[in-house]
Parts: C-alpha cells; structure tokens; sequence
C-alpha cells in the first residue's frame, strides 16, 4: 500500500506543472522524440529534459534512446492508478451530493 501511495504521490507531483501535463497530453497521442516534444514548447531543451526525467521518476512516461535520437512514450499503468483513486473520490462525492439533494428535496415538500 505504501508503493501505491508513493506512486499515486509521484503521479500527481507529476502532473502539477502544465509543461508536463502537455508532454502526457501530446504522448496520449503517440510516442514523441524529445525534438518534437520541444516544438510547441517555449523552453530550453535542457529544461524539457528535466521535465521528462520527472515524467519517467513518477512512471508516467518511458524513454528510449537510438543513437543521438530519444522517444518518449507514455506508461498508461501510472495514468491508471492515479484516474481510480480520481473515481473512487468522485463516487464517494456524487453519493453524498445525491444524498444531500435528496435530503433538501424532503425538507422543501415538507414545509411546502
């Protein structure tokens, strides 16, 4: 239990900087070198690098090197970890509002 928390807590580190959540967003589309992950950013690529080494410490995104050429890929097992302890939460929440709803409808027929 203690790994999955210190993973789910790298993930979501992880995904608290907007550059990263553009390199995940633009690797759900497909593997990426690092060039093509540096395109639409405005960062130095030492910067970007930095970025993905975070990625790749938090299991979100895997990289390959062929030659001077380094591809990105993105690990969806992390990304699955993270969106149940997001749905676990939202269940959780949507009963207790659904409850409350049905609560405050009670009370308004009553005094109506």
């Amino acid at each position: 239990m203690a790994n999955y928390e210190q993973r789910l807590d790298l993930a979501f580190a992880a995904l608290s900087d907007p550059t990263r959540r553009a390199i995940v967003a633009r690797l759900c589309r497909g593997k990426a070198t690092v060039s093509e992950l540096a395109a639409p950013v405005e960062i130095g690529l030492p910067t970007l690098l930095k970025h993905i080494r975070v990625l790749e410490e938090s299991g979100l995104v895997s990289s390959e090197k062929t030659g001077r050429v380094r591809t990105c890929a993105l690990a969806p097992e992390a990304l699955r970890g993270a969106d149940a302890w997001l749905r676990t939460h939202i269940t959780t929440w949507e009963r207790r509002l659904d409850r409350l709803e049905a609560h405050l409808a009670r009370r308004k027929k009553k005094d109506s």
